[in-house]
């Protein structure tokens, strides 16, 4: 699969930015030289740094991008739900989603696409072999496994990297998501996804990934998102067990591992 593949068929790139002036315009040329008959999304949140200049510049020169002006800066997850509900309403096929800060590698994204020949959502792991990352402090590390691990005891999640960003979805996938469920701001809307997709019985794809540290700019990761991903976890086990389900989802689709 490629994008555009079929008639009809469409493929838009998201890219959530926050103060990444450094990063945009080459991260935007990267994705276009890998998928060249994509369309980019910039969800800007009101960019006190003048990210948003930038990106409403790039979309004046390139009709391929095009900018999603917010208000104010509302968080990762909305910024994605917004996308979603724009696809919705679009002519869109394919939505990919990925980091701004070239933590997620451009080159990637032909190879995310393609797998949705067999899968519903696609995800760059970095827990699977062939995975990995790079540049991270030992406390980066234990948070991030923590947070997977802590995810799949809770939630019965067969998935290795649940709050990976680096996905790629059809757009049946993202019609079947239940947008009440995901008022969340960081990494707890990446593992509801997923959440969501399991139990629905859809089929997920790993596909492994290097991460990379930012190399430019602050990283978005605090105390609080941290706290919203445990205590999501903790209110969705909570719901399971008051509902009678078993530690197990319900039927689902198979985790696919690609390498």
């Amino acid at each position: 699969m490629t994008d555009g593949d079929g008639p009809g068929s469409r493929s838009v790139v998201v890219l959530p930015t926050y103060n990444e002036r450094d990063n945009l315009e080459p991260i935007v040329r990267q994705v276009l030289e890998n998928l060249p008959r994509a369309t980019v999304w910039v969800v800007d949140d009101n960019s006190p740094d003048g990210t948003g200049v930038i990106a409403d510049r790039l979309a004046h020169e390139d009709e391929r991008v095009r900018v999603i002006h917010r208000d104010g800066k509302l968080g990762l997850g909305t910024a994605y739900v917004a996308a979603y509900q724009e696809a919705l309403a679009a002519d869109v096929d394919f939505l990919l989603q990925m980091d701004a800060d070239f933590s997620h590698d451009p080159s990637y994204l032909p190879r995310l696409l393609d797998a949705l020949h067999d899968a519903d959502l696609v995800i760059g792991s970095r827990y699977i072999p062939g995975g990995g990352t790079r540049h991270w402090s030992w406390a980066r590390r234990a948070i991030s496994r923590g947070g997977n691990r802590v995810a799949r005891i809770g939630l019965g999640l067969k998935t290795q990297d649940a709050t990976g960003g680096f996905r790629a979805f059809r757009r049946s996938t993202i019609e079947r998501l239940n947008y009440d469920e995901l008022r969340l701001r960081g990494y707890g809307f990446q593992i509801e996804v997923v959440f969501q997709v399991e139990q629905g019985g859809l089929r997920i794809a790993e596909v492994p990934i290097i991460f990379v540290e930012r190399a430019s700019g602050r990283s978005k990761m605090s105390k609080g998102i941290v706290w919203e991903a445990i205590i999501h976890i903790l209110r969705r086990r909570i719901r399971m067990v008051h509902e009678g389900r078993s530690r197990e989802p319900a039927p689902q689709g198979e985790t696919l591992l690609r390498k």
